[in-house]
């Protein structure tokens, strides 16, 4: 039998780490049903959506866990009592709009603001202990933390690199020479992975399950690439739940659209919804150019069309608006413009802008 009927959990949730995980798990088993408001400002770097999408997946075990949200950008001050009135306002406009808007028996809360939260409630205050969790501790040193969050908020953080190009241009060597050297940092960033090209697997399968022949014979149809476009993506997410802030791609799904106009020529489709791929930093696009063609046995050699995908990849690039940079020259030259693009993409994408704060609130949120 559970203590409460309608618990209450509010924060920023930016990001979601350990501690706030601990303290959803524990309400579940305490209350008949929970609600977690993520309260967002203008202020902050993380979109409210996401942060929501992350603690959905994260928490989609607990049947009694809601979770809304809602942006304030009210000040913070819990000196002052318009500011309450308004900041609960809110709370409460979160609550009906994500259908839970019964009363309120039990506000769980980590900050000494937390009795004065379950007054306005009418409802009991559930103080949390402090853990050793901290959103300003992420926010402050992601790598360092990075053990503190969940799969679905790394995935959502991790900083992505997809390294793209026709064949035998040297882009499965650019992606492990990219991992190698930040794998190299050590700690966090030695778990870097490098999601391979599943296109090439499936290649194989397809040509060993079939009759004999030679590879140039294979028929590829839409399905095909159906296929490698959902395992790719698959791989990748995995990859980014599992490993550091960095995910290096060696090609994505995005780019087997690419393919299945090299094999399936004026048949190929448009607008397939899986080159809609999750937030990239950058691709890096490996030129034909100055790279030998190396037959390894799962190539087939047409080296004008080689030459005519740097252009397509760059083309459908350019059109999606995605960023992309062209490596040329020798393996080395290119590994050294590919870390100095990546360099502060890195940086950029493993900071955030400073919440809001006010008296009375712990930069703990």
């Amino acid at each position: 039998m559970t203590e409460y009927r309608h618990g209450l959990f509010i924060g920023k949730f930016y990001p979601p780490h350990a501690g706030h995980h601990g303290a959803i798990r524990l309400a579940a088993t305490q209350c008949d049903d929970v609600t977690v408001v993520v309260m967002s400002s203008a202020w902050e770097t993380v979109a409210l959506a996401d942060r929501m999408a992350w603690l959905r997946d994260e928490h989609r075990t607990e049947a009694n866990v809601t979770i809304a949200g809602i942006a304030c950008d009210a000040p913070l001050d819990v000196t002052d009592d318009g500011v309450w009135t308004a900041q609960v306002a809110a709370m409460r406009a979160a609550l009906r709009a994500a259908g839970a808007d019964r009363p309120v028996d039990a506000v769980y809360c980590g900050d000494a603001y937390g009795d004065e939260l379950a007054r306005r409630f009418d409802a009991s205050a559930v103080r949390l202990r402090r853990t050793a969790s901290s959103s300003t501790a992420v926010r402050r040193d992601l790598a360092a933390r990075w053990h503190e969050l969940a799969g679905p908020t790394r995935a959502g953080l991790a900083v992505r690199v997809v390294v793209v190009g026709a064949e035998s241009t040297g882009t499965t060597t650019i992606a492990e020479l990219l991992r190698s050297h930040y794998a190299a940092r050590g700690g966090t960033w030695a778990d870097t992975r490098c999601v391979p090209e599943y296109g090439r697997a499936y290649t194989a399968m397809k040509w060993a399950a079939g009759p004999e022949g030679p590879l140039d014979e294979l028929v590829w149809d839409a399905t095909d690439f159906d296929r490698v476009a959902a395992e790719q993506t698959a791989s990748e997410e995995r990859a980014a739940r599992a490993g550091s802030p960095l995910v290096i791609c060696d090609t994505d799904a995005f780019a087997t659209a690419v393919w299945e106009r090299r094999y399936l020529g004026p048949a190929a489709r448009t607008g397939q919804p899986w080159t809609a791929v999750p937030k990239r930093a950058v691709y890096l696009l490996t030129d034909h150019r100055g790279v030998p063609w190396l037959d390894d046995g799962m190539r087939e050699g047409d080296l004008a069309v080689r030459a005519a995908m740097t252009d397509w990849f760059a083309d459908a690039l350019t059109a999606a608006g995605r960023s992309w940079v062209l490596l040329t020259g020798s393996p080395s030259e290119r590994l050294e413009l590919a870390v100095a693009t990546v360099d502060p993409l890195l940086r950029l994408g493993t900071s955030f802008g400073d919440p809001l704060r006010g008296p009375g609130f712990e930069a703990t949120a």
